[in-house]
């Protein structure tokens, strides 16, 4: 008999998270080395990457438009699954500026919500999805 395959982790990775990933040699940059071995799967939304391509442009982050493109190209796009949000909800976080990320977890049947966000965290589950901190989620994988 053959081995089953491992189950590939879906997690939705709140804009915070992923900035600090993509932008911070520390803990957190550990998340894109298990998206670039394919430990992990991130879903994004449209909504969501919305939000992540406004806060790359934030004036702290000093990224120039060619850099923000190249880490949109070479990080994201090639790595991360884009879905279409098909159950919109609302009201399920203490911040309605969040329910986006459980929208797209919903709709991507994620297993995880990585995040850093207290309002968020605080839930500790969304239906089936496992709402954690980043740093309780790379202790899981690593």
């Amino acid at each position: 008999m053959g081995k089953k395959p491992k189950k590939i982790i879906r997690v939705v990775l709140d804009t915070n998270v992923l900035i600090s990933a993509l932008l911070f040699k520390g803990e957190l940059s550990r998340i894109v080395g298990l998206w670039q071995k394919g430990k992990i799967t991130p879903v994004i939304s449209k909504e969501t990457f919305d939000e992540l391509r406004t806060v790359l442009e934030y004036p702290k982050f000093s990224l120039s438009r060619v850099e923000i493109k190249s880490i949109i190209a070479h990080e994201i796009l090639p790595f991360f699954e884009v879905i279409n949000v098909s159950e919109h909800v609302k009201g399920a976080c203490r911040d309605p500026e969040d329910d986006k990320f459980i929208s797209c977890a919903i709709s991507a049947n994620a297993d995880y919500i990585v995040t850093g966000d207290k309002d968020l965290s605080d839930l500790k589950k969304y239906q089936s999805i496992r709402i954690i901190h980043a740093s309780d989620f790379i202790k899981c994988l690593t």
